[in-house]
Parts: C-alpha cells; sequence; structure tokens
C-alpha cells in the first residue's frame, strides 16, 4: 500500500468504485485488492465479491482511473464499461474542446474522453458503476458550458451489467450442456452395459466422444483455464485453478487412452466425466449470479422510483425533457398521476402527493406554495408547478441509492478473515488431491481409479461458497435496513451492532422532542391572574430566542392571549430576559430561591421552572416540560426484552433525568445528570472498561463526541450535521423503535453469516475427507459443489423477509411496504450528510 509520503504530497484521496466481472471465490477478492494496492498512488483498495465491485482510494496527481482498470484487467478479470454522450454547447474553438477533454478525463470512472467541436457532442467511456451522465453533465456545466444528454442513460448500470453477467453464464452453461447431453447418455450406458443397443454403444466410442468433450473442455471451460492461467502466472490460486485441475486430468487421461491405442472397453473412459462437471461447474455460476441479482433488490426498486423525463417551462412552453436535462431553478410541471422528477419547492398549484415508496406514510400528503417535493414521490390529484431545487446525483433519492450502495459495497472485519483463509485455501486442497493420488496407488488402486478420486476432492472443495457466506449477506441485511429507513454506513457497523450489551440514550431531543412545552402557570400573589403572569412574560419573551422563550410565547399565542408590545429588552445569560412592558419591568427566568414547595414540586416531575417578576416582586411560576416522543417507552421496553442494559445520560440536573428515566422505564440508578459532553465520553469509556459493547443513541452537536467513542453511535436524522457525521448508523424516521430494529437486523445477519460459513466449512470439512476415501464420484462432487454457493446465496437473500420493525409498528403510525421508511423534513435534514465517505 503506498502511503501519502511517497505519492503527490498534499494531494487529497479520491474515492473511485467500478465493477469487476470474473471474480469467482474469495481468493480473487485478496487477488485484485492486492494487484491494485500495487499500484503507484493508491491509497487503499477494497474487492466485494457479492457486488463484485471495487473500491479504490488513490492519489490523483499520482494515478488515473484507466491505470487502475489496466491493473485490474492484468490479472485477468473483467472491468464493464458504458458509453455516454452528452450534447455540449457554448464551445467557440479547439481550446474549449481540450479544456472539457481534460475536465471530463480527470473524473474518477473516466476512461476516455472525446469531444467533437463540429458535431457539439462528447463522447465519455467509463467504468460501470463508477459514474454516470448526471455527473458529467455537472462537470461540464462548472466550466460555463451548457450540456445535456445525447441519450438516455441507462437507469441502473450497475443492474444491467449484472443482468449481462447472468446472461453470460447461462450462455456459457447452454454451450456446455448440448454437446454433453450425448456423453450423459453414454455414462447411464456405462452404468447398465447395454452392449446390444447398437447406437447407445456408438455414443460411448472414443473418437465420438473426444470432440464433444473438447468443445466443452476448451470451448465453454476456456474461462476456468483463462482465469488459472492468470492466477497462476502471479503465484496464486483460486476455485478456477482447482476446476481446470480436476477436469484436466479426466479429459487428458481419457485422451492418452485413445491415441495410444489402449483397449479401454466400454468403461475406461472419462470423457463425460470432465465435459459434465464443467457444465454443473457453469449451471452453479449462472444460478449464484442470479441469486446475487436478487441481493441488491433494494437499490434496484429505489432506482425505479426515479422517471426518465420530466416536464420543464421553458420560454414559456412546456417541454418534455430527459430528466438530466433538469436543472437548478427550473420551473418543473407535474400532473395528476405523474412522479415528482427532482427535488424541489411548490411555487403555484396544490395537490395530495403520495410519498409512501420514500417516507413510508399511508396518507398522501397535502402540497401547496412553500412545501417541498421529493423526487420519486407520486402526485395523486392537483396540478403542481415548483422550481428545482436538487438535480441528478444531489437529489435526496440518489444520495441515499448511494450511500446504500457504498454501505454494501464495503467490507465487515469479519469478511477480512475469510479472505485471508481463502488465500491459503486452495493450495491446501491441491496438496490433499496429489496426497489422495498417490496414497491410493501406494494402496493398490490403478491410476484410473485414482485419478477419479483426486478430481473428486478437487472439484468439491472450490471455496465459492466461503467467499460469499459473508458479503452476501451484508449486502442483504443493509437494503433491508434501508428499507424500514435504518441506513448503516458500512459492513463494519452493521456488524458491530449486533454485539452490543449496553444502549445509552442522550435526553433532549433523543428520548424527548427537544422542543418545550409549558405545562404550568401558577400565580404567586392575588393581584395577578394566571393569564396576567403568561402575558407579561410572553411579552418579555418575544424577541428570546431561547427555546424555553419561544415555549411562553407559542403558549400566549395558543390560548388566544395578545402579546404587547416589550421595550427595553436584555438577555440575561443563564438567568433569563428582563424587558419593559406596559411600564412595568418584567423578568422571567430567575432561579428559584424564594417559591417554597411548589416550585420544588415542579422540578421534581421534570419540569423546567421559571419565576416572573414584576417590579422586583415575585408574581408567579410559570413550568416547562419536554415532551416524550410518541414511541420513546415502547424502545426501551423492546430494547430491555432483547436483554440489554439501558442508560441515559444527559446535561440536565438529576431530578429531571430521573422523571424522564421513570416515564421511558429506564431504571432511575441508570439516569446519569448533569453531564458535559467530555463528561459523557467518559462514563461511555467506563462502560466499556466493565466488558460492554455500547451503542449511543443521539441528536445534538454535544452528542458528536460520544457518538464517536461508542462502539457505534446511531443518530436520529431530524439531529444535527455534526451528530449524523460521528454515527456509524443513522434513523432515516424519527421513530426510536428502529434502535431495537437495527441492533435486531445486525443479530439476524450476523446469524446468517455464521450460518454460511458453518455450512461452507463444514461442507469442505466433510466432503474432503468422504471424496478422499473414494465415496464421491466426480460428478456427484462437481454437483455438491454447484449447489454449495447457491445455498448460501440463497440462504443470505432469506433476510429480504426478516421485519424487524413489523414488531413494533401498528397500522396507525407506520404504513407496510415502505422502502425508505423516513419523513420528509428528516430526508431534508439528511440531504447534505449523505456524501459521507464509507468506513470500512
Amino acid at each position: 500500500m503506498v502511503s501519502l509520503a511517497t505519492t503527490a504530497a498534499g494531494d487529497p484521496l479520491v474515492e473511485v468504485r467500478f465493477r469487476v466481472s470474473g471474480m469467482t471465490c474469495g481468493a480473487c477478492v485478496a487477488r485484485i485488492a492486492r494487484g491494485l494496492e500495487l499500484v503507484t498512488g493508491v491509497g487503499g483498495a477494497m474487492v466485494n465479491l457479492a457486488t463484485e465491485e471495487a473500491s479504490v482510494r488513490y492519489h490523483p496527481g499520482a494515478v488515473a482511473t484507466p491505470r487502475l482498470v489496466e491493473a485490474v484487467e492484468h490479472l485477468g478479470y473483467g472491468v464493464p464499461r458504458q458509453r455516454l454522450e452528452l450534447s455540449i454547447g457554448g464551445m467557440t474553438c479547439a481550446s474549449c474542446v481540450g479544456r472539457i477533454e481534460r475536465r471530463l478525463g480527470s473524473m474518477p470512472g473516466v476512461l476516455a474522453a472525446a469531444v467533437d467541436l463540429v458535431a457539439a457532442t462528447a463522447t465519455v467511456d467509463a467504468a460501470v458503476g463508477a459514474t454516470g451522465s448526471s455527473e458529467l453533465l455537472q462537470a461540464v456545466r462548472e466550466l460555463g458550458y451548457d450540456a445535456s444528454p445525447l441519450a438516455a442513460e441507462d437507469a441502473d448500470p450497475v443492474a444491467t451489467a449484472r443482468e449481462r453477467e447472468v446472461r453470460r453464464w447461462r450462455n456459457r452453461f447452454l454451450f456446455a450442456a448440448l454437446p454433453s447431453l450425448p456423453l450423459l447418455v453414454a455414462m447411464v450406458g456405462h452404468l447398465g452395459h447395454p452392449t446390444h443397443v447398437r447406437w447407445l454403444h456408438f455414443l460411448m466410442y472414443g473418437w465420438f466422444q473426444l470432440p464433444l468433450a473438447t468443445l466443452v473442455q476448451f470451448g465453454a471451460g476456456s474461462v476456468f483455464y483463462r482465469d488459472a492461467f492468470n492466477n497462476l502466472k502471479d503465484r496464486h490460486a483460486n476455485m478456477s485453478v482447482l476446476v481446470a485441475l480436476g477436469t484436466s486430468a479426466a479429459y487428458f487421461y481419457s485422451l492418452a487412452l485413445i491415441l495410444s491405442g489402449f483397449d479401454y472397453g466400454i468403461n475406461g473412459l472419462y470423457f463425460e466425466t470432465s465435459a459434465l462437471l464443467i457444465s454443473l461447474v457453469l449451471l452453479g455460476k449462472y444460478l449464484e449470479a442470479r441469486a446475487k441479482g436478487r441481493t441488491s433488490e433494494a437499490i434496484q426498486k429505489l432506482v425505479a422510483l426515479r422517471p426518465s423525463t420530466a416536464r420543464v417551462i421553458r420560454d414559456g412552453q412546456e417541454a418534455e425533457v430527459a430528466v438530466e436535462q433538469v436543472r437548478v431553478g427550473d420551473l418543473v410541471v407535474v400532473r395528476p398521476g405523474e412522479k415528482v422528477s427532482v427535488d424541489g419547492e411548490v411555487v403555484e398549484g396544490s395537490s395530495a402527493v403520495d410519498e409512501s415508496m420514500l417516507t413510508g406514510e399511508s396518507l398522501p400528503v397535502d402540497k401547496g406554495p412553500g412545501d417541498g417535493v421529493v423526487a420519486g414521490s407520486l402526485n395523486r390529484a392537483g396540478y403542481l408547478r415548483f422550481r428545482a431545487v436538487r438535480v441528478g446525483v444531489d437529489t435526496k433519492l440518489a444520495q441515499i441509492v448511494r450511500l446504500i450502495r457504498e454501505a454494501q459495497a464495503s467490507k465487515a472485519p469479519i469478511q477480512r478473515s475469510v479472505d485471508v483463509a481463502s488465500g491459503y485455501f486452495v493450495p491446501f486442497v491441491i496438496v490433499c488431491a496429489l496426497v489422495t493420488l498417490i496414497a491410493w496407488m501406494l494402496v493398490g488402486e490403478d491410476l484410473t481409479s485414482s485419478l477419479l478420486t483426486m478430481t473428486a476432492v478437487l472439484v468439491i472443495a472450490c471455496p465459492c461458497a466461503l467467499g460469499l457466506a459473508t458479503p452476501t449477506a451484508i449486502v442483504v441485511g443493509i437494503g433491508r435496513g434501508a428499507h424500514d429507513g435504518i441506513l448503516f454506513r458500512g459492513a463494519e457497523q452493521l456488524e458491530a451492532a449486533g454485539r452490543i450489551r449496553a444502549v445509552v440514550f442522550d435526553k433532549t431531543g433523543t428520548l424527548t422532542r427537544g422542543e418545550p412545552e409549558l405545562t404550568d402557570v401558577l400565580s404567586l400573589q392575588g393581584g395577578h391572574l394566571e393569564a396576567d403572569i403568561l402575558r407579561l412574560a410572553a411579552a418579555a419573551e418575544q424577541h428570546s430566542e431561547h427555546p424555553l422563550g419561544q415555549a411562553v410565547v407559542k403558549a400566549a399565542r395558543d390560548r388566544g392571549i395578545g402579546i404587547e408590545a416589550a421595550t427595553d429588552f436584555l438577555s440575561l445569560p443563564g438567568r433569563g430576559v428582563r424587558a419593559r412592558v406596559e411600564g412595568r419591568l418584567v423578568q422571567v427566568g430567575r432561579a428559584l430561591a424564594s417559591t417554597g414547595g411548589v416550585g420544588v414540586s415542579l422540578a421534581e416531575q421534570g419540569k423546567t421552572v421559571m419565576l416572573v417578576e414584576v417590579d422586583g416582586q415575585p408574581a408567579g411560576l410559570l413550568a416547562a416540560a419536554d415532551a416524550l416522543k410518541p414511541q420513546a417507552a415502547e424502545a426501551v421496553s423492546a430494547l430491555t426484552a432483547m436483554g440489554l442494559e439501558i442508560w441515559l445520560m444527559t446535561g440536565d440536573n438529576q431530578a429531571t433525568a430521573g422523571a424522564v428515566a421513570r416515564a421511558v422505564g429506564i431504571p432511575p440508578a441508570r439516569a446519569i445528570a448533569s453531564l458535559l459532553p467530555g463528561d459523557k465520553v467518559e462514563a461511555i469509556r467506563r462502560l466499556q472498561a466493565e466488558g460492554r459493547q455500547v451503542a449511543m443513541v443521539g441528536d445534538g452537536v454535544n452528542d458528536a463526541p460520544a457518538l464517536a467513542t461508542a462502539n457505534i453511535g446511531i443518530a436520529v436524522a431530524s439531529g444535527s450535521d455534526v451528530a449524523i457525521e460521528a454515527a456509524g448508523v443513522t434513523l432515516v424516521r424519527d421513530d426510536l423503535r428502529a434502535v431495537a430494529a437495527a441492533i435486531e437486523l445486525s443479530r439476524a445477519t450476523l446469524t446468517k453469516i455464521r450460518q454460511n460459513l458453518f455450512w461452507a466449512l463444514a461442507y469442505n470439512a466433510i466432503g474432503i475427507p468422504v471424496a478422499g476415501l473414494g465415496f464421491l464420484s466426480p460428478i456427484v462432487a462437481g454437483t455438491a459443489m454447484a449447489l454449495s454457493s447457491v445455498s448460501v446465496t440463497t440462504n443470505s437473500t432469506l433476510l429480504r423477509k426478516f421485519e424487524p420493525m413489523r414488531r413494533f409498528e401498528s397500522s396507525s403510525t407506520w404504513a407496510a411496504g415502505g422502502l425508505v421508511r423516513s419523513q420528509v423534513g428528516h430526508l431534508d435534514a439528511m440531504a447534505a450528510r449523505l456524501g459521507t465517505e464509507v468506513e470500512a
């Protein structure tokens, strides 16, 4: 791995992700990652077998995308490409061409860019999954030129590339299966010795079988030979090496018998063994590719939400354009039954918009001037004209898709150990196969039987299932979380959440709404009515920005009390406000010094008490409380039922902390109050020092250090940007029950990983000895190997049916079937936060 000091010093790291084809097992993953990290200028590389993606961090001043692709292809793997064509306006000379070509060519994922001045077009070749027309258009526009797509971009190039991969494996299987069919019939003939059937006897004839077997071995099977050669050339071994060795042993042994003129009889050739093995392996790769495609279903459904066209007001007329041509500031029209194309703000019209596919809200939301609309939502009724605010990759839908895709491509800690083990596994199997061959010959078996037993060992031990065990479960788990509004930053965070043993909640804004409400107005003197006290206090507080002051003003307005003008307003930090109202000096917020037992009683109920003084004399008390969130108690109850310790840490006083803890079901002994941000960090470290894996749930800037210190930070999307940046999990919907759902989902994902690893390892632990002892024919071994990786992938896809939120949701508060369960306001809060680099 190249360090910053040895490359372009001072260059920031740039990350690019692109598809890689041709990987078969964990050994391929390790080999590609090592090959990329050896490229000068690369600061780190990760490869994911399940998503078939490579993620590379590099210094753009030292290396570019074509060199990275060249490194992958040099290892014998493929990098699918896509061609994007743009229409460029505003170019005047050759210098414009050079400027645009340099800008496009320097973008991550771009392999080549050519601009035609006469045709006013740009043709860009890019790695699939690395970039799209929206990014290219934005780059050209930033240079001051007009740009629009010449042809509509594929909605999801990654999904298209995966479909192409499925078709390739299917075609290879069919190409192998057709010539293998007569050999299969010949194998059946071997079993029954039906020498009296002339045509069946002909099928067993060696010179008839040879061309069929050769077509399969070096036609359909060439993919394994190429991959094996590329790996062995770099002193690595993978699944293809085992397949090539096993099938070659059977093929060349049979070929030698034919060429030598040896009387092999009707049972002496094993062309059908090599051909059927290759056909079975190709069938397994085809089924595996199909199963892997289903693991990314969440992203495919999200991408499908975006319409391909939009109605834009141009020169006073409505024009239907490709959605990539919509720019910020454009006026967009959406009619009844149409989808919203980009994020925007309504300027004209009113309608009911169905946001269930994005927000999980079952009922349409009324929209009018000033309201926001999001791409992917459906306009049910009415006519809307809105101004585009975010387009292309900046829309919330696009950002969520990117976040999920990056998280799915990341690698869990457990996967790194599996990749290392896979690198040693294939050489170990080859040694076992050679030992099997020698051992059987030493005990007196003939070469034919010994070769077949060795072939069975080679074929049954292919480590495909081992390499897919972890990444397929991670991909499905992260997609399932996105379906329920739980966004994991990466695979590491998904794994960590399942090991949590203690959950720490912040109070304000997390368990409570963070918006205090006035609960009590009490008069301390008979001369002041409660309405008068509230009127004077609201007048004094109307210029205050403090949440308590705003609560007082809101309460007065809600009760229809007129608020008089105030003069001589003065904010007293830590003590409240002072102002002159109706000629009297009014002060609100002085500490409780002489309020007696009433104020103390209110404080013990978890309320914040404010003293109202008029002309220096105590006149009344105001009490405000921060209301609990509706699902706070349910969330704590669910987490407790899961065997977790629940703690409350807050900067508020102990009385308030205790009252809130009791209200939600947290033991008062675990409610720690009067904590500064640094104190929360120390408290979490003490819990960790006692052997607990700790999750911190918070929303504020002051929670960020604790979120970063905890084993896993969980941020509420309605919270601050800083909190979300520090957290490893974001709850898109402000529903604390999702904390329990996130942990349950993580546990279920870890269970799937353990199941997959157990069966993958048990399969090899049992299969290799059984095959080595001669109890399995190569055909049976090949069938078992082909089905092993399919079974692991299928087991992972069962996570799609796991619905942790179903346990907590009710039909009135949570709509079933939402893809990303959120609130539009919360998505607004996330828009600038989802570009964060995934940690893995």
